[in-house]
């Protein structure tokens, strides 16, 4: 069972433009959910000791059950590094436990993500995903959600 997945990527697009990706409610919605998800709700405070409020919309064949989660960022260091934990929640924004919504009885409740952005040359960006936590049975699954959130992302550079 994986203690950490991760995902990297390089955009073509400066570090200000996928920094803006994490900050922006409006870009959150448009990439935050594996896969023919929604994410209707993107409530931001960022900021160190901010709490973020996001959630994920199943597609009606998939059950159409929305997912709320919290981002309780810890450290912030503009256009380099974003660090937050991240749980599951209502929509109100208090942390649930998973098994309450539907998850495994080993899901995590609480995921420390760190994403880290570095520039290149060309003004292309590197960045890195990490999460960190016990995923259990669901981890093959939390990899391939978070490759296909990111695919989301990199699919709002290529409109740019």
């Amino acid at each position: 069972m994986a203690k950490q997945i991760e995902v990297k990527r390089i955009f073509n697009a400066p570090v200000a433009m996928v920094w803006q990706v994490w900050v922006d409610p409006e870009l959150v919605k448009r990439w935050w959910g594996p896969k023919h998800f929604t994410s209707p709700v993107a409530v931001i405070d960022f900021r160190e000791g901010g709490r973020s409020l996001v959630s994920m919309l199943a597609p009606a064949e998939m059950g159409g059950q929305e997912w709320y989660s919290v981002w309780e960022y810890i450290k912030i260091v503009p256009l380099k590094e974003i660090e937050f934990i991240q749980s599951l929640a209502n929509k109100d924004g208090n942390k649930v436990e998973p098994a309450s919504v539907g998850m495994p009885a080993d899901f995590p409740q609480d995921i420390r993500t760190v994403v880290t952005f570095s520039e290149l040359t060309g003004g292309k960006t590197a960045m890195t995903v990490t999460e960190y936590a016990e995923f259990g049975s669901i981890s093959n699954f939390a990899q391939i959600g978070l490759e296909q959130s990111i695919d989301k992302m990199a699919a709002i550079f290529a409109e740019e």
